[in-house]
């Protein structure tokens, strides 16, 4: 089954300005995302999504294709992933291009590695899912959580005051690192979230969201957490 890797990095930021291309720990965030797509091996092709002529540069001095640029339409704050990967998959098409697979993977995503993506590939193309997700575990037992009202704490959900912590379903979120989907399944339904989802759990020590400055500099120092841990 033929294979695509879809980076996708726009130019414009507005909470971190070029976040994209920012230097992480000696060189541009993109490039772990790149570097990890091309070393898995599992990839007929890793191209970078972008409107960006300076990211275009960088991406393809990491040796990943920008085959077009991206529309001004899927470049704006309000376009959705779905809507950037829909444009791609149409755009191969027109020059005679399609893939049996697709994987979605973002540019501020450090702790992918090429292990990881070969584990989620090869796990998902021999099941019958419409796509996999990487996914984390809460923390804490969000059945547990509070919420303030008229200035006053209270449980939101009051039936699992007397529940122990261990006695509760365990609940997961998004890791928010790639997605791995069957392109016409995607194509007709345009949702990664639809159909059969297979998850692929990571530890909360290899995920960050990277929204500001401080969670860069929390990611940093868990890329380096993981990096000395691989070595010992």
């Amino acid at each position: 089954m033929s294979t695509l890797a879809i980076i996708t990095a726009r130019g414009g930021s507005k909470r971190i300005p070029r976040k994209n291309i920012k230097e992480f720990c000696g060189k541009p965030i993109i490039a772990y995302s790149i570097e990890a797509a091309i070393g898995s091996g599992i990839f007929d092709e890793v191209m970078v999504s972008t409107d960006d002529e300076e990211i275009s540069k960088i991406a393809l001095s990491y040796g990943a294709k920008v085959p077009f640029l991206r529309s001004q339409e899927q470049s704006g704050d309000y376009a959705t992933t779905s809507d950037v990967l829909l444009e791609v998959l149409d755009e191969y098409e027109k020059i005679g291009q399609s893939f049996d697979i697709g994987c979605c993977i973002y540019p501020t995503a450090p702790f992918i590695t090429s292990d990881k993506l070969k584990e989620a590939g090869i796990k998902f193309k021999e099941s019958d899912a419409d796509s996999l997700i990487p996914v984390v575990p809460f923390s804490y037992p969000p059945q547990r959580c509070f919420v303030i009202r008229e200035n006053m704490l209270s449980f939101k959900y009051p039936e699992y005051l007397n529940t122990r912590s261990q006695d509760l379903e365990k609940e997961y979120h998004d890791a928010g690192q790639f997605y791995f989907f069957r392109t016409k399944n995607f194509k007709e339904s345009g949702n990664l979230l639809l159909g059969k989802v297979l998850p692929m759990v990571i530890d909360e020590m290899e995920v960050q969201d990277i929204d500001n400055l401080t969670d860069w500099q929390i990611a940093e120092l868990k890329y380096k957490l993981m990096i000395d841990k691989t070595r010992i």
